[in-house]
C-alpha cells in the first residue's frame, strides 16, 4: 500500500510541475454584485496595481491573467465604495475572487414610491420608512412574506396581523389596521379585512416599502396603522431566470414530550421559479412556488401551489403608452392550529373541537392602462378582482368566499421648480357569502389629492387630503375626511431632519360586525353596531448618513406619539340575548367592541451599513422600538397596557461575505406581552379556553430572543448552496396565548440565476 501511495503522491507532483513548466502565469476571475440588490453590476473597473485592467461584462464577470507574484487588486465605479483585494500568484494559479460593492449613499438614495405615489428619492420622504429588498428575503428562507416582514424593526405580525410601532394586537378574525399592497394596489380581503400572507408573490420581489404611521390619506381605510407596499420585479435588458429548491426538518424540541406524536422528524420542502424577459415591446413576468409542511404540531398542515404571470406592452407607435394584466393563482390544503389541549405533552396538539381542515383557493387579476408624457407626467388606471374562497370538507356551514372589484385612476403632474402634484380617485365594490357571518355587499368611492414640494433643493414638504365614503348592505353609510402633512430638511449633506402629522381611520369588516359562531369553548358574538375607529400619529425624527473609507451606513431615530378613537378590540364578557336573563355558559365569549379612546408612543430607533475589511465584506442592520401602548379608557392605572402589545422589540441581521462565501445571523428579541384577554387565563364557570396557559406564561414572562443562522457557498457565478439552522438554540417561545413557534429547523437551499 506505500509503495501505491508513493506513485500516486509522484504522478501528482509531476503533474503539477509539467502544468507549472507551461505556464509562466496565473488567472484571477470572478464576479462583482450589487451588495444592496445582489445584482450583477456592468462596466466595473478592476485594475491590478493600478496598470493592468478590464471592465466586468453585462454578467457582472471579468477574467485578468497576471504574472506571478503579489498583486494588488482594485475595483472602482462611480457612486460605490471603492473595493480593494490582494492576492498572491503563482504559476499556472488559478483565482477565483468575487466582489460586492457599496454604495456610497446606503439608504439615502433608494428610490421609493409609496410616500406620494410617486417615485422620489427616500431621503426625501417624510415619514418613516424602512425598506426590504429581494436578497433578503432569499438569504433568510422566506417561505411567505409574514416570516419576512416580521423581521424588520418596528413591525410584529402576530399570528397573521400585522402591527406597525404596536398600533395592533391580536383579535380573532379582526380587521387589518395596516393596509396591505401589492404594486399599489390592496391585498386585504373582502370579508376579514385580512392578509393572504402566503399569497404574496415572494419569488418575485423588486422591493417592499413599510410606512410607518397613518398614512390613510393616500390609501384609504385600513391604512390608520401604516402601509406595507410589495412591488414586483420587472424585466431588464436581459433575460432573467431563477430557481430555488430547498427542504429541511424540524428537530425535537428541549422538552421531549411535545413531541411525542411524531413518527420521526417532520420534513418540509418547497420550489420556487421567476422568469423575466423583454420580447421586442412585451414585458413578460412568470413565477410560480410550491410548498409542502406537516407541521410541527399535530393537525396544523400546510400545502399549497401558486402561479402567477404578467404581460406589459409597450406600443411604438405610441411613445409612453403601455397597457398590460397581472394574475396571481393559488390552491391550498391547511389546517390553522388555535386551541392547544394543555401546556405540557399537549402543547403541540390541537383541541379536537377547533380542528378545521381546509381546501382554498386565491385568485386576482390586474389589467392596467399608463399614459407617460412630457417630463414625468403621469395617467394611470389600475384595476383588480380578488377572489378568495375557502372549504371546510368537515363542516361544509363554515364554507365562505369572497369577491373584490377594485378600480383607481391617478393624475400626476411635474411642475417646474420640483413641484409634485398628484390626485386620483378610487373605488371599490365586494361580496361576500359565509354562514359564519351571512351575505353582504359593500362599497367604497374615494377623492384624494396630495402635493409635493421640494424648496431651495433642501427642504422638502408634503400635503395630502383625502375623503372617502363607505356603504354596507345599503344601510350603513359613513363617510370620513382626512389630511396629512410633512417636512423634510437636509441640514448637511447626509442628515436629513423630518416631522409628520397624519390622520387614519378604519370601516370595521364584515367579520367584525356579523360573526356567529362556536370554536370549543370559545363563543364569538356579532356586534352590527360597531363604529368606524380614527387615529392620528405624528412624529419626529433624524437620519444621519454615514461614510469613513470603505464603510458607509446610517443611523434614523424617531419619536412617535398615535392616538386612537372608537378603538376596536376583542372582548372578552357575558352577553345576554334579549330572550336570556340568567347568564350560561353560551353566553360566555368574545365580541368585537369599540373600547374607546387609546394612545401608543414611543422611539424607533434603526441604523445600518456596510463595509469591507481584510478581504471581507459585511453588511448589517438592527432596530430597538419602545412602546408604550396606553389604553386612555381602562379603570385603572395598573391596568392599563393595551392588550397582546410588547414594550420593547430589538431586531438584526448581520452578513459576511468572503469571496464564494457568506454567514449570516437574525435576531428578534420581544418583551413580555404584559397583558392578554383574563379570560385566556382564568377559569369561566369551571372551564379553561386555554388549560395551563396561566402557570406557564408566569414562568416565562421574561419576553424571548431567537436567533437564525445561514452560511452559503456560491458554487459558479449563477448558482449558490445555502445552510440555514432556524432558531438555533432551540428556545420554546410563544406569539399570541397558545402559539408556541416553532423549535430548531434544518435546511439546504439551492439557488439558480440565468
Amino acid at each position: 500500500m506505500k509503495t501505491m501511495y508513493r506513485i500516486i503522491a509522484f504522478f501528482v507532483i509531476f503533474l503539477i510541475l509539467q502544468y507549472g513548466a507551461l505556464s509562466q502565469t496565473g488567472e484571477v476571475s470572478g464576479v462583482v454584485r450589487n451588495l444592496q440588490s445582489n445584482e450583477t453590476m456592468v462596466g466595473v473597473n478592476v485594475y491590478a496595481d493600478s496598470a493592468t485592467g478590464v471592465s466586468t461584462g453585462v454578467k457582472g464577470e471579468y477574467v485578468l491573467e497576471l504574472a506571478a507574484g503579489q498583486h494588488t487588486l482594485i475595483y472602482t465605479y462611480i457612486g460605490y465604495i471603492s473595493q480593494e483585494r490582494k492576492i498572491y500568484i503563482t504559476e499556472g494559479e488559478k483565482h477565483r475572487i468575487d466582489v460586492t460593492m457599496v454604495s456610497e449613499t446606503i439608504e439615502l438614495d433608494v428610490a421609493v414610491v409609496s410616500a406620494g405615489k410617486f417615485e422620489q428619492k427616500l431621503s426625501d420622504v417624510t415619514v418613516s420608512m424602512a425598506i426590504m429588498k429581494p436578497e433578503f428575503i432569499e438569504n433568510n428562507q422566506t417561505i411567505n412574506m409574514e416570516t419576512a416582514i416580521n423581521k424588520m424593526p418596528g413591525v410584529d405580525v402576530m399570528d397573521g396581523q400585522a402591527s406597525i410601532r404596536g398600533g395592533g394586537g391580536y383579535s380573532f378574525g379582526a380587521g387589518s389596521r395596516v393596509m396591505v399592497l401589492v404594486d399599489n394596489l390592496p391585498m386585504l380581503t373582502a370579508d376579514v379585512n385580512e392578509v393572504k400572507w402566503n399569497f404574496l408573490p415572494v419569488e418575485n420581489v423588486e422591493q417592499v416599502e413599510i410606512l410607518k404611521g397613518a398614512s390613510s390619506s393616500l390609501y384609504g381605510s385600513s391604512a390608520l396603522n401604516g402601509v406595507i407596499n410589495l412591488r414586483t420585479a420587472t424585466p431588464g435588458n436581459e433575460p432573467s431566470t431563477k430557481f430555488t429548491a430547498f427542504g429541511g426538518m424540524y428537530n425535537e424540541p428541549k422538552r421531549k414530550e411535545m413531541s411525542w406524536w411524531w413518527d420521526g422528524y417532520p420534513l418540509f420542502a418547497g420550489m420556487s421559479f421567476s422568469h423575466l424577459r423583454k420580447i421586442g415591446d412585451v414585458d413578460l413576468v412568470a413565477g410560480g412556488y410550491a410548498f409542502s409542511d406537516p407541521g410541527y404540531r399535530k393537525d396544523n398542515f400546510e400545502k399549497r401551489v401558486r402561479f402567477n404571470i404578467g404581460v406589459k406592452h409597450r406600443p411604438r407607435r405610441i411613445e409612453g403608452f403601455s397597457y398590460g394584466v397581472n394574475t396571481n393563482f393559488q390552491a391550498q390544503n391547511t389546517s390553522d392550529f388555535l386551541i392547544w389541549l394543555d401546556a405540557d405533552s399537549g402543547a403541540w396538539v390541537q383541541n379536537p373541537d377547533v380542528i378545521s381542515p381546509t381546501h382554498g383557493a386565491r385568485f386576482n387579476i390586474d389589467p392596467f392602462v399608463t399614459y407617460y408624457y412630457g417630463d414625468g407626467n403621469r395617467h394611470s388606471l389600475r384595476t383588480r378582482f380578488y377572489r378568495t374562497y375557502n372549504r371546510f370538507k368537515e363542516n361544509e356551514d363554515k364554507n365562505n368566499g369572497s369577491d373584490l372589484y377594485y378600480a383607481e385612476y391617478q393624475y400626476h403632474k411635474v411642475f417646474k421648480r420640483n413641484l409634485n402634484w398628484t390626485i386620483g380617485t378610487a373605488g371599490s365594490y365586494a361580496e361576500t357569502k359565509a354562514n359564519l357571518f351571512g351575505d353582504h355587499f359593500s362599497s367604497t368611492i374615494a377623492l384624494y389629492t396630495q402635493l409635493d414640494k421640494k424648496f431651495f433643493n433642501r427642504l422638502s414638504a408634503s400635503l395630502g387630503v383625502r375623503w372617502e365614503r363607505y356603504t354596507l348592505d345599503n344601510s350603513i353609510d359613513a363617510s370620513k375626511p382626512v389630511a396629512r402633512g410633512g417636512l423634510s430638511y437636509q441640514a448637511a449633506e447626509f442628515t436629513f431632519i423630518r416631522a409628520s402629522f397624519g390622520q387614519g381611520y378604519r370601516f370595521p369588516s364584515i367579520a367584525e360586525m356579523y360573526t356567529s359562531t362556536s370554536l370549543g369553548s370559545l363563543n364569538v358574538f356579532p356586534n352590527p353596531d360597531l363604529k368606524p375607529e380614527t387615529s392620528w400619529s405624528a412624529e419626529v425624527g433624524v437620519k444621519q448618513g454615514l461614510k469613513m473609507g470603505n464603510w458607509n451606513g446610517y443611523v434614523d431615530a424617531a419619536l412617535f406619539w398615535n392616538e386612537y378613537e372608537d378603538m376596536i378590540e376583542f372582548t372578552f364578557g357575558v352577553y345576554l340575548t334579549d330572550s336570556t336573563s340568567i347568564p350560561t355558559l353560551d353566553n360566555l365569549g368574545f365580541k368585537s367592541l369599540n373600547i374607546g379612546n387609546a394612545r401608543i408612543a414611543g422611539l424607533d430607533l434603526v441604523f445600518g451599513g456596510a463595509g469591507s475589511f481584510a478581504n471581507t465584506t459585511m453588511n448589517f442592520f438592527a432596530g430597538y422600538t419602545f412602546m408604550d401602548p396606553v389604553d386612555l379608557s381602562a379603570d385603572t392605572l395598573e391596568n392599563d397596557i393595551l392588550k397582546y402589545r410588547y414594550r420593547h422589540s430589538f431586531k438584526g441581521d448581520i452578513e459576511f461575505i468572503f469571496n464564494r462565501f457568506s454567514t449570516g445571523l437574525n435576531f428578534i428579541y420581544n418583551s413580555n406581552i404584559e397583558r392578554i384577554d383574563a379570560a385566556f387565563e382564568d377559569k369561566i364557570l369551571g372551564r379553561e379556553i386555554f388549560p395551563g396557559l396561566k402557570d406557564y406564561r408566569e414562568e416565562n414572562d421574561k419576553g424571548f430572543i431567537a436567533f437564525d443562522f445561514r452560511i452559503a457557498y456560491r458554487v459558479s457565478a449563477s448558482s449558490r448552496l445555502s445552510l440555514f439552522i432556524k432558531n438555533i438554540f432551540n428556545h420554546e417561545y410563544m406569539g399570541r396565548p397558545g402559539d408556541i413557534q416553532p423549535p430548531r429547523n434544518i435546511s439546504l437551499q439551492y439557488s439558480l440565476n440565468i
